[in-house]
């Protein structure tokens, strides 16, 4: 295979905690701040070098808030400063867009690099995401505003179709990043078939991982480390190890075995440097040793919008 041909190395990108699993169904799942970055932070040494974050109350509920945001990134990007860190802006249990949108409003070291952005409703087993298209495209125009990078959610074909309207309409600007999230109940399944009719419909040169829902989790990872350009794991999306449901899942048993899949398959991974030249994202960094502004990099001032 020769440099034209080679894969691009590998994306890890980690969900640790999602909005749905809670200490009653599996012990393992980071809470608080303090859980969420240590688990993060042990990930990264593992090989993640990209991370999608969920912020829950002192109840351990899921909430929005951007002050519970801004612990978990200052405490990640003490560890790990290069590290790309995705926000969820999700319309499972919040309707309204300040909601929605408020970690979007963080500066300094403390704003995300990435809002994740699904871009249509759908049911989940036991509640709907509501994304209304005004919803998508609002949050889509307030990141692109801010120098913020949607993660494209896909959950079947048609949601990749209004992705290209965005893009048609000047609300997306590539690289494109697409998280292809398999296995829901009522989205497309982890086959070569279904995950084929999504692939035709991406943009030229999109970037493209796989995730799985539940039990479909290694297989899409599988197909994420084959064919495309890397993979989403974690707590979030299955709190099972294994198929039979038979033992709880943790975090870094989780990314140990994708990390050792890819070793399998001879697919190395990527730095966090590089995960964010691909993506288009400037070095955290830059700001300080630049003597002009780089677009899109945040100032070393950590600070929280009021």
């Amino acid at each position: 295979m020769d440099e034209a041909t080679r894969p691009h190395r590998a994306i890890i990108n980690f969900c640790p905690t999602g909005m749905v699993p809670m200490r009653e169904m599996t012990p393992h799942v980071p809470l608080t701040p303090a859980e969420i970055i240590s688990d993060v932070c042990d990930c990264i040494d593992a090989g993640v070098n990209l991370v999608h974050l969920h912020a829950r109350d002192a109840r351990g509920v899921p909430h929005y808030s951007r002050e519970i945001y801004a612990r978990q990134i200052g405490g990640i990007r003490e560890h790990s400063p290069d590290i790309t860190i995705c926000v969820s802006l999700s319309g499972r249990n919040f309707g309204e867009f300040a909601q929605r949108s408020d970690p979007l409003m963080l500066t300094g070291d403390l704003r995300p690099d990435m809002g994740s952005l699904t871009l249509a409703s759908l049911n989940f087993t036991g509640q709907p995401s509501i994304n209304s298209p005004e919803m998508v495209r609002r949050l889509a125009g307030t990141m692109l505003e801010r120098g913020i990078k949607p993660e494209l959610e896909v959950f079947d074909v048609g949601m990749v179709n209004y992705a290209n309207v965005l893009i048609d309409k000047g609300l997306l600007e590539p690289p494109f990043y697409f998280n292809i999230l398999l296995g829901n109940i009522a989205s497309a399944q982890a086959t070569p078939a279904q995950l084929a009719a999504i692939l035709s419909a991406l943009p030229p040169g999109a970037i493209w991982c796989l995730a799985g829902i539940g039990r479909q989790q290694l297989t899409a990872n599988t197909m994420g480390l084959l064919l495309g350009d890397g993979v989403r794991v974690g707590l979030e999306d299955n709190i099972w190890y294994d198929g039979a449901r038979a033992k709880l899942a943790t975090n870094r048993a989780l990314v140990d075995r994708v990390v050792k899949l890819a070793g399998m398959l001879e697919r190395p991974l990527a730095s966090s440097a590089e995960v964010r030249r691909r993506l288009g994202i400037a070095p955290l960094v830059a700001s300080v040793h630049d003597a002009a502004p780089v677009p899109r990099a945040p100032s070393r001032v950590a600070s929280a919008a009021t």
